[in-house]
């Protein structure tokens, strides 16, 4: 039966219908998505205010985390320097994949007020990869819940198909 079907048992029936099954996952990941706080500078008290009961993004889902392990994103507020750029490198390689990254402020996009000085990162980007931008110094809470939302939309459009790992090359080197 399986030659019949021109593979391995079980290997073309699980994407015949995954856009359902897409759905319900990117569902369940959206409603639980964990944020490591990386608040470096005056952007991290707005941060910090995003999870109080004015702005509450734990409505959306949003949870802190202060493990990378345990992080599904991180949330990077304020001026980044290229001393502390060593350690955030660490910290999002020490992050699960799927992994996102959202830049907050103006410091943490392009160095903002103080990228003339010498120590200075010129945007997150360098660094690591970002996915959503936040403008602003500061942004206010309702920035950071508006790209908090951005970021769930570029989840929920992700197809788990694409996620798969490729397939381990076969015992004793032949192709």
């Amino acid at each position: 039966m399986a030659e019949k079907m021109g593979g391995e048992v079980g290997g073309e029936i699980t994407l015949l219908h995954t856009s359902l099954l897409d759905n319900y996952i990117n569902l369940a990941r959206k409603t639980s998505f964990w944020y490591m706080t990386f608040g470096l500078a005056c952007c991290g008290i707005e941060l910090i205010q995003t999870g109080g009961p004015r702005a509450d993004i734990m409505r959306f889902g949003a949870i802190p985390r202060a493990s990378p392990r345990q992080s599904d994103f991180m949330i990077v507020a304020g001026t980044l320097t290229y001393k502390m750029a060593v350690r955030l490198r660490l910290l999002y390689d020490q992050m699960s994949e799927p992994k996102y990254v959202i830049s907050m402020g103006s410091c943490a996009n392009c160095g903002g007020l103080f990228q003339l000085s010498y120590s200075v990162c010129k945007g997150v980007d360098k660094i690591v990869p970002v996915d959503v931008y936040i403008p602003g110094c500061p942004p206010r809470p309702e920035a950071l819940t508006e790209g908090f939302i951005r970021l769930q939309e570029v989840l929920t459009k992700e197809r788990w198909s694409d996620k798969r790992r490729p397939k381990a090359p076969a015992a004793g080197g032949a192709a």
